[in-house]
């Protein structure tokens, strides 16, 4: 199998951080890390959209030849393929918890996160709007005060005692915020607290650049 990747974009970096740490509790999943420049618009070339029309990462290429082109799916699918040392919970309600918390963070914190880089110090050129970027951190302290109070209980990852679905999405939209220089952390110490944890993991220090 190939990941289409790259580095630093959130959902490409989701799935990189959930390969890596796969690997280090269970099999090697065998698959191949090939970089997209999205910077010199290799995302829009005829061969990249031949795998995903829309023109995004990451894109898991599978033996048969087919594409999976959405980082959750991808995710769930290798959970699927290689269960021994899955991430995901076997419970059906700890399962649906853990999915739970994934689809909040990523919708509630880390698409807004995204825009709120590219609305300061967008690595794509667009100018700045402080007035938008101001708008996107007011609307942010319900979701990020819910991840707050996950931690309240002394939990060293979002989930639990060990880094999930949820972490990586999380983390992903934080190394962006990084490579921007903004910080949106200030104001929760339980976050600030898992964030130097996670960063210290194995799986990170072999997948964050920032």
């Amino acid at each position: 199998m190939k990941l289409y990747m790259v580095p630093l974009a959130p959902n490409p970096t989701k799935v990189m951080l959930y390969i890596a740490e796969r690997e280090l509790f269970g099999p090697k999943l065998g698959i191949e890390q090939i970089v997209v420049n999205t910077v010199k618009g290799r995302h829009r070339e005829p061969e990249h959209i031949a795998r995903n029309p829309f023109a995004k990462l990451p894109v898991l290429e599978l033996k048969t030849g087919e594409f999976l082109i959405e980082s959750l799916s991808i995710i769930q699918y290798l959970e699927h393929q290689f269960p021994e040392g899955g991430i995901l919970p076997e419970d059906p309600l700890a399962r649906a918890r853990a999915l739970e918390l994934e689809r909040i963070i990523e919708l509630q914190v880390t698409i807004p996160m995204g825009q709120f880089a590219h609305a300061t110090n967008s690595p794509l050129g667009r100018p700045a709007e402080p007035e938008r970027a101001a708008a996107i951190k007011a609307n942010l302290p319900p979701a990020m005060n819910y991840l707050e109070s996950k931690l309240d209980d002394g939990r060293h990852m979002l989930t639990g005692g060990r880094a999930s679905i949820a972490d990586f999405t999380l983390q992903s939209a934080l190394q962006f915020l990084r490579f921007v220089k903004a910080d949106l952390l200030e104001d929760y110490p339980n976050l600030q607290a898992w964030d130097a944890r996670f960063r210290n993991t194995p799986a990170a220090k072999a997948v964050l650049k920032w």
